[in-house]
């Protein structure tokens, strides 16, 4: 080996030893149960297709709070149909349970709450509740493709206990500058 390419090769070594394992190894084998979401932290700017084909944007920044046991959620809806919708939610690692629980709140006075499940590398918060008609309905949140400066978002509705499940919002996720 040359010598002018040993200092070359050493400093891709130490970049890929030093690389956060979180986004380095996104599956949830390689990640302890309480940093399943730690690829989440940070800021956020968030594009979608709204019904009319336009594209909306919002930001979102979450970050630990209460001595980094608590994952803070903070999004604005900026254009498009979202534009002035407001929201937080605060997700937990219950060691007890093994369970992620998520809480959230918004400025429409909603307030929803979540049980988190992971599938084949997809993080999810499910829950089920009621539709406006009084019907049963089971609501979901998909967090997959994560990579360490996107990843992609889906809500979405069953109807049907679980059998099939309709997309009513899908979010991307690039990480802000």
């Amino acid at each position: 080996m040359k010598p002018s390419l040993l200092p070359i090769l050493l400093s891709s070594l130490f970049l890929v030893l030093s690389a956060d394992p979180v986004y380095s190894q996104t599956s949830l084998k390689d990640i302890p149960p309480e940093k399943y979401f730690d690829f989440w932290i940070g800021e956020w700017n968030l594009t979608w297709e709204d019904p009319d084909g336009s594209t909306g944007t919002g930001v979102n920044k979450i970050e630990r709070i209460l001595n980094d046991a608590v994952i803070k959620e903070n999004f604005e809806g900026l254009t498009g149909v979202y534009a002035g919708f407001i929201g937080k939610s605060y997700s937990v690692y219950q060691p007890a349970s093994g369970e992620w629980k998520q809480t959230w709140v918004d400025n429409n006075g909603g307030y929803l709450d979540f049980t988190g499940k992971f599938v084949d590398n997809r993080r999810l918060f499910t829950r089920t509740g009621i539709d406006l008609n009084g019907n049963p309905i089971m609501q979901r949140m998909i967090f997959y493709d994560i990579r360490e400066d996107s990843f992609t978002w889906d809500w979405e509705v069953s109807r049907d206990a679980g059998n099939t499940w309709t997309l009513n919002w899908r979010i991307k996720y690039e990480r802000a500058k």
